[in-house]
């Protein structure tokens, strides 16, 4: 009698290495598949999250330090700020590249570990006012680490869901991960004012504040996430899996440089996810600055909140209507909020204007930066795997099958890629700022600077994706 054989397929509990995945088959996915792939997403999210954290730590940090008795300058400030999002983006640029070297469990929990590093190094410098700008510049570089997180994480998660899910998974993965902006910004003006780790946490500094002279523990806004890194660090090694079908060589990858939509969507992903972590990165300074009066730290946090919130929605909306149209759409408004935020602006700083009016507008561009966002992740998957699959016939079966893997990780590498060049914008933004202000005496020239790109990004989305007719329509 033959034997009846069956195809070993991966369980919940499945080994660290998965040997076979195909999600899109819908029998595997709603029979296994649906099971692994939830379990390395919800690992992922809390270790994105603390990535995030400790990118923008230099957001609060910053504002902080005249105060303390560190005699820096405005620009000074603006470039701690921004330096995280200068290192984080090149440091995304190899990060995209690394899952399918490495695996995707193992490079979380290392990237995730390395995030002790900068969070360790500030908790003790922030403690001296003596410390020398340069070492403050070089800790708000390696900030960067949890920049680059972000593009392994995003490929990592990509490889795990099929075509008709990767919007909702890559949303849900990159806002709750973005969560991780809004809570350093919210959770450090309550930390810093206790001592949360007693005599291990050092010694509280003193500043005046409404006329009383009152400690403060700033070093907490640093040290709060050690533990949780270490935590999460662990979770990814022993928790999430290393697909096998995800290993491809650099010059595998490498093949999105040629195609000229990896360079397109690169310029919209700047527009979107470069202007959240921009605006995160630089909206506290911006506040202090325009409108000394305002307390910048009780509100500046709303602004990511509402991005990173609504960015599941964004690559929900595209999947259902298409990201394309959403993004064009969503360029729009971001044009109409910018125009919104020059209207409210004080003509100099703390001369007129209207914060109301000015935190509203700024509101409005976080929403769409989180919209943007998940719709345009949506649109770099689709885009990649319909042009793999146009290059064979629908009648070859194991053509297809090649096209999809081909298209799958291609499109792992350019949203890496994408990413990486994406968060240039949390550099380019707080140091436009700073440049702004420096030689006009505001932000309005920035500020009409990003209008215009807005405008470029429309019309890009227009032609090459949304127009009927449009070459590559997603």
């Amino acid at each position: 009698m033959a034997k009846t054989t069956t195809a070993r397929q991966p369980s919940a509990r499945a080994g660290r290495v998965l040997q076979e995945w195909t999600p899109d088959d819908p029998a595997f996915w709603q029979r296994t598949g649906q099971a692994v792939a939830r379990r390395n997403l919800w690992i992922s999210v809390p270790a994105l999250f603390l990535a995030f954290a400790v990118w923008q730590l230099w957001s609060v940090v910053a504002v902080s330090l005249p105060a303390l008795g560190f005699r820096y300058t405005t620009n000074q400030l603006f470039w701690l700020a921004a330096a995280p999002a200068l290192s984080g983006a090149t440091l995304r640029i190899f990060y995209s590249f690394m899952v399918p070297l490495v695996g995707g469990r193992r490079w979380t929990a290392l990237s995730t570990a390395s995030l002790l590093i900068p969070a360790l190094g500030i908790g003790v410098a922030v403690q001296y006012p003596q410390t020398p700008y340069p070492v403050m510049l070089v800790l708000a570089l390696l900030c960067g680490f949890g920049g680059g997180n972000f593009s392994s994480s995003m490929a990592n998660i990509s490889f795990f869901f099929p075509k008709e899910r990767k919007g909702a998974a890559l949303g849900i993965n990159a806002g709750l991960g973005n969560l991780g902006v809004s809570a350093v910004q919210l959770l450090s003006p309550l930390v810093v004012s206790a001592s949360v780790f007693g005599a291990l946490g050092g010694e509280p500094q003193e500043l005046m504040r409404d006329g009383r002279l009152v400690q403060v523990w700033t070093q907490n806004a640093a040290l709060l996430w050690v533990p949780f890194i270490a935590l999460a660090a662990v979770a990814a090694w022993f928790g999430m899996n290393d697909i096998a079908a995800a290993k491809a060589s650099v010059a595998a990858q490498a093949a999105i440089f040629r195609n000229k939509h990896t360079w397109l969507m690169c310029v919209l992903y700047l527009g979107t996810f470069g202007s959240f972590i921009g605006y995160a990165a630089g909206f506290p300074l911006l506040i202090r600055s325009q409108f000394p009066a305002v307390d910048a730290l009780n509100y500046a946090w709303l602004g990511p909140l509402a991005g990173a919130l609504i960015r599941p929605l964004g690559g929900w909306m595209a999947d259902k209507w298409g990201g394309a149209r959403v993004t064009l759409w969503n360029f729009v408004l971001m044009g109409a909020a910018v125009l919104g935020v020059l209207y409210f602006l004080p003509s100099s700083p703390g001369e007129g204007g209207r914060f109301e009016g000015f935190f509203a507008m700024f509101l409005v561009l976080f929403f769409t930066t989180g919209i943007g966002n998940g719709s345009t992740f949506r649109m770099i998957p689709v885009i990649f795997l319909s042009s793999k699959l146009r290059e064979v016939s629908a009648t070859d079966a194991a053509a297809r099958a090649q096209a999809t893997r081909e298209g799958n990780t291609e499109a792992a590498a350019a949203l890496g890629f994408a990413g990486a060049l994406g968060a240039y914008g949390g550099f380019f933004i707080p140091k436009s700022y700073g440049t702004s202000i420096a030689a006009t005496g505001g932000p309005q020239a920035a500020l009409l600077l990003f209008l215009a790109f807005y405008v470029l990004c429309i019309a890009l989305t227009w032609w090459y994706y949304a127009r009927r007719g449009a070459e590559m329509p997603c």
